[in-house]
């Protein structure tokens, strides 16, 4: 070294070296800044590694709750669409093997046509049948259901229970009741005005899903031919593996639940018309609709059941056919559901009832109608998609717990 060079100071040295390595190539100017700034090759030494994972994973899940709340922003923007088109998926899945069969025989045109009109009659003629129902029991139905509450009140006041109700307390609690009415008449004057708006909100959701079934049965094909072709070329095929897992799982379910609907709606009509309990055929159905909200849906509406035995027949009655609900759901959980449903919807009860939970949380009953078969045609999409490490089974978890034990030991 010259003296010079011994004469930099401080500030002029780092000069000096950047005059040294002005003729050196590219890679060895690289090389010397990373010695003295590390973070230039991308190594940050200022966090400990397990803070920067954390970090890394927490923006990516900020980005993916981002991403979902704009989704459901969005949809409840449009909510009427919406559920118009999940009524027409719903539609289409369980019409699309009929339409298929017709279509042997006639245009597949024709065959929508005949298939959505098969569709309405069978809606339309249950609907009417309830009615009639209804219609030929009332009178007598009325005369069952006053004895029905007197001797509940009478099992009230002298029964076996522990806890004694008297006469005058239920008369309170019925004055009570009125009162509440009376005094909240006028909301519940806007809140039935604002139903009668929704009633007319779907029917015009029925009809833009018809209106989308038709296209659905009778055009499906060409349609997502038309929206494969719009994409590009190296995702087309990814696309078209993500569709067909999810709508194999959302016809599937859709289908399942709509056999083990009726199935389970027979089956309650004929326990109910043996055990001779009132409105056999209205509470058939309302069980037939319960049966699309998983888990709760079914039970629910044989509680209603229940009920109407119990004022209408009175407590044994009752029991017998709480004894047949029952039964029916055994039958519903280990033969019907693992025989329709098969492997389409791979979701552990306790995520089903974790889903509905949340769904009725979010949206009422629409969320938990619809809930479950999303979740199930995402976690059929993403199983698709995904690569998988090779298993874990329980007999590594062991070997791992007694290596730890040992490793505590020593």
């Amino acid at each position: 070294m010259t003296d010079q060079d011994s004469s930099l100071t401080g500030n002029e040295r780092p000069l000096a070296s950047t005059r040294h390595l002005a003729g050196a190539s590219p890679a060895a100017r690289r090389v010397a800044g990373a010695r003295r700034n590390p973070s230039v090759v991308g190594i940050e030494q200022t966090a400990p590694h397990w803070l920067r994972v954390l970090a890394g994973m927490s923006w990516r899940l900020l980005v993916v709750v981002a991403a979902i709340v704009l989704v459901f922003y969005a949809t409840s923007r449009v909510q009427l669409v919406f559920i118009a088109v999940f009524i027409a998926l719903v539609f289409t899945a369980v019409l699309r093997p009929l339409v298929d069969v017709l279509e042997r025989i006639m245009p597949r045109g024709l065959a929508t046509a005949f298939a959505l009109l098969f569709g309405i009659l069978a809606t339309v003629g249950t609907l009417t049948y309830v009615g009639y129902s209804v219609a030929g029991q009332w009178e007598s139905l009325s005369r069952q259901f006053a004895s029905g509450i007197d001797d509940i009140i009478a099992f009230l006041e002298d029964g076996p229970l522990p806890v004694t109700i008297t006469n005058d307390q239920i008369n309170a609690w019925i004055q009570e009741g009125r009162d509440w009415v009376v005094e909240h008449g006028g909301q519940l004057a806007s809140q039935a005005a604002a139903s009668a708006g929704s009633v007319v909100q779907v029917f015009g959701a029925i009809a833009l899903a018809i209106f989308c079934s038709v296209f659905f049965l009778a055009r499906g094909h060409e349609m997502w031919v038309w929206f494969l072709n719009q994409l590009p070329a190296r995702t087309r095929d990814t696309w078209q593996t993500a569709a067909g897992a999810g709508w194999y799982t959302f016809s599937g379910y859709t289908r399942g639940t709509v056999i083990i609907a009726v199935v389970d709606g027979v089956l309650a009509l004929i326990v109910l018309l043996a055990l001779g309990v009132p409105l056999a055929a209205p509470l058939a159905v309302l069980v037939l609709i319960g049966a699309f909200i998983p888990l709760v849906g079914a039970p629910a509406a044989m509680v209603i059941a229940m009920v109407v035995a119990l004022a209408a027949n009175g407590p044994i009655n009752a029991l017998l056919v709480g004894l047949f609900v029952a039964l029916i759901g055994q039958f519903e959980g280990h033969i019907l559901q693992p025989l329709v449903m098969g492997r389409q919807v791979s979701l552990h009860p306790v995520v089903i009832a974790l889903v509905v939970t949340a769904g009725t949380i979010t949206a009422g009953i629409l969320g938990a109608v619809i809930s479950v078969p999303l979740v199930a045609v995402a976690w059929a999409v993403f199983t698709r998609l995904r690569r998988l490490d090779p298993p874990v089974d329980e007999t590594d978890l062991d070997d791992v717990d007694d290596d730890a034990a040992a490793a505590a030991e020593s």
